[in-house]
């Protein structure tokens, strides 16, 4: 059982009265999947905090991040769509206002002249740059409370539940 927390507790209450009236009701998977989804929504919410100051939102910051890993430093947009799960209208408007910001550039697919590719400008690697070190301290100050191993086991068994649910579908 998790640590009480005020935002959980709610929600684990409800699942409890749930599990009491449904014997069947798998209450430590329900359990699971709403800690997940709670930490997707307050992860997303201090995300888009966090960017505003650098004049993105979370979901900008992502498309930027997905560009910056590409093995060749370009990306199309279907490519995004899938690693995101976002829709490909989401993708391209995401892209767009990435775009008119100077900070991603759109060129034609040496491969697919249909296609386009997906690249940081110097302003865009330049503010990825910028962001690391913040990012980084969101991300290590989220853990901190885990240890090294813990994590790596948490890293495991997400990656097992992912696979359960995309199984699922």
């Amino acid at each position: 059982m998790p640590p009480a927390t005020s935002r959980f507790d709610a929600t684990e209450q409800g699942l409890a009265a749930t599990s009491r009236r449904h014997p069947g009701f798998p209450r430590p998977a329900a359990t699971v999947v709403r800690l997940v989804k709670l930490l997707y929504k307050l992860t997303t919410d201090h995300g888009n905090e966090r960017m505003r100051e650098h004049g993105l939102t979370y979901a900008e910051y992502n498309v930027l991040m997905m560009i910056e890993a590409s093995p060749d430093g370009a990306i199309n947009p279907s490519q995004i769509a899938d690693a995101a799960s976002e829709k490909s209208a989401n993708v391209t408007r995401l892209t767009q206002q990435l775009v008119d910001k100077g900070l991603v550039e759109r060129e034609p697919s040496p491969h697919d002249r249909r296609m386009w590719l997906l690249r940081l400008t110097e302003a865009g690697r330049a503010r990825v740059t910028a962001l690391i070190p913040d990012i980084s301290a969101v991300l290590l100050a989220y853990t901190r409370h885990l240890q090294a191993d813990e994590l790596e086991q948490l890293k495991r068994l997400l990656a097992k539940l992912l696979r359960g649910v995309e199984q699922a579908q």
